[in-house]
């Protein structure tokens, strides 16, 4: 798997097609690139690489399959972020992204749920 978490605005957008529909053949995620993104077959397959190099899809026989999902893609990124920013501190990046206002009795108890569910080992909860 390749070093690179974070996807261009370019990976994105392919990105989102693909996990879309989760399998699909080259030629015809060219024609959806171009549908909807309005990119050449060259663009395409140009950004698909870069994807395939980071591990996120694989493009094998003419099919482009999905080996990270937008979520644990989301997960890595937002990972890789709080490491690279705030030295692994999670209380950091909350005390950051709230920007010293007032959470919500609401979002406090989110939160509070959120840890008791990472402490009991169960996020369905």
């Amino acid at each position: 798997m390749g070093m690179s978490i974070y996807l261009t605005e370019a990976e994105r957008k392919l990105a989102e097609l693909i996990w879309k529909v989760h399998v699909i053949a080259s030629p015809d995620l060219v024609s959806l690139a171009e549908q909807e993104l309005g990119w050449k077959k060259s663009t395409t397959y140009t950004v698909l690489k870069k994807l395939c190099d980071k591990g996120v899809f694989k493009n094998e026989n003419a099919n482009v399959s999905v080996l990270l999902t937008s979520e644990e893609q989301m997960t890595r990124q937002s990972q890789r972020y709080v490491e690279d920013t705030f030295g692994g501190s999670l209380p950091n990046f909350i005390a950051a992204f709230v920007g010293g206002g007032k959470l919500t009795a609401e979002k406090a108890s989110e939160l509070r749920r959120l840890i008791d569910a990472l402490d009991e080992g169960d996020l369905n909860e």
